[in-house]
């Protein structure tokens, strides 16, 4: 068989699983700003972009941050964002009741961030 015509054939079946993986900011909703300062726990420096938890009212919310690149090339490491780290998140909850917030800027270690 044909290699573009194979290659062809996984990027359309592939495509959609990457659309369905990935979710989109309208989910968020940017009128219900929070802030939350706390340890962070469970810190995933990957892409599409970093995780974390933290707790929060006594829950424990899920933490979408910036892809890796973007939190590099503005000062952020994963070394400051270590787990234990105490961090001041600002942003946005979830519309449909979902414990997770996109962070929008993040202060650790006396710096301030922007993510977007």
């Amino acid at each position: 068989m044909n290699p573009i015509a194979i290659l062809a054939a996984v990027t359309c079946v592939l495509a959609p699983c990457v659309a369905v993986a990935h979710h989109g900011w309208s989910s968020y909703d940017a009128t219900k700003g929070i802030t939350v300062t706390a340890p962070l726990s469970d810190v995933a420096w990957r892409n599409p972009h970093g995780t974390a938890k933290v707790v929060h009212q006594r829950k424990t919310w899920d933490v979408v941050l910036a892809p890796v690149a973007r939190m590099e090339s503005r000062g952020l490491s994963v070394e400051m964002l270590g787990p234990g780290k105490t961090v001041t998140l600002e942003g946005f909850p979830r519309r449909d009741g979902v414990l997770e917030m996109r962070v929008e800027r993040i202060t650790v270690g006396g710096k301030t961030v922007e993510l977007r």
